[in-house]
């Protein structure tokens, strides 16, 4: 676990972008082995929206990293955080409750703010009007939520006291996750819904993308399943029942268009129809 640590404290952005990259590459082919859903789209076609949205995390993402590490420089040299808190432990259960806390705050908290609050709601709006979920999916964030999203890694990364090391190994471990959970593959039901007990799996994510509620607002969890079954927030689907997209703004076209998605959070707010009829 030492060694592990050790990397990711030290990891090239090289390897950074390799993570990413392999990870679309690795899930992409799969999705065309073993699919969930047979769709027949364009999907490079579908992809570029996606991928552009990828782009400007990494845009908004790269220049306000630098007050992660100074922040965690502090913590760390302060002995400051709910980690740092605790009774000494062995290394591998503090790097575990440092992730498991860091995708609480910086995850499943901030997911769960930006479906209760309406503007945050409508910037999250662009990722769940994809109307075909797949591993391109998984990045699909406006920058405005990109740069929500970076403010509750901070809140983390500061109330959680997490070392360079940890920070990087949670970030790494929450692209390829949120990659694989968003991914168009068809696992085993059981092989899913036993991973589903400690990870986000495929099946359970995607009921999160369902078009209506209650079922968007359940399993915001990004890496951790436990946050929405401690918080209640879990739900079950059967996955060949499930519709992509959001039912008040059903609008395939401005979906798939960079401009219409740029625009997307300045749109009136459209209240969501609540049901379970309508499945």
């Amino acid at each position: 676990m030492e060694q592990i640590i050790d990397y990711f404290e030290n990891i090239p952005t090289l390897h950074r972008s390799l993570i990413l990259v392999g990870g679309i590459t690795f899930f992409w082919i799969l999705e065309g082995m073993a699919p969930l859903f047979n769709v027949k789209y364009k999907k490079w076609k579908h992809a570029i929206p996606n991928l552009f949205f990828t782009l400007t995390t990494i845009i908004v993402n790269f220049p306000l990293a630098f007050l992660l590490l100074k922040t965690s420089d502090w913590v760390v040299a302060n002995d400051f955080g709910i980690i740092n808190w605790l009774p000494v432990m062995p290394l591998w259960l503090y790097a575990l409750l440092g992730l498991m806390l860091l995708d609480l705050i910086g995850a499943y908290l901030a997911h769960w703010v930006e479906h209760k609050i309406k503007p945050l709601w409508m910037v999250h709006l662009v990722h769940h009007s994809d109307h075909h979920v797949d591993t391109t999916t998984a990045n699909r964030h406006h920058p405005l939520e990109s740069f929500i999203r970076y403010v509750f890694t901070l809140i983390g990364v500061f109330v959680v006291g997490a070392p360079v090391g940890i920070i990087m190994l949670y970030q790494s471990l929450s692209v390829i996750l949120s990659q694989f959970n968003h991914a168009n593959i068809k696992l085993p039901v059981k092989v899913d819904r036993y991973l589903s007990w400690f990870l986000v799996s495929p099946d359970m994510h995607k009921v999160h993308h369902h078009y209506v509620l209650p079922y968007t607002d359940s399993n915001y969890g990004n890496i951790f399943s436990i946050w929405d079954r401690l918080f209640g927030t879990y739900m079950y689907k059967d996955r060949e029942t499930i519709i992509y997209g959001v039912d008040t703004f059903p609008d395939e076209k401005e979906n798939s268009s960079i401009k219409g998605l740029l625009r997307q959070p300045f749109h009136k707010y459209r209240k969501p129809t609540t049901t379970l009829n309508q499945d």
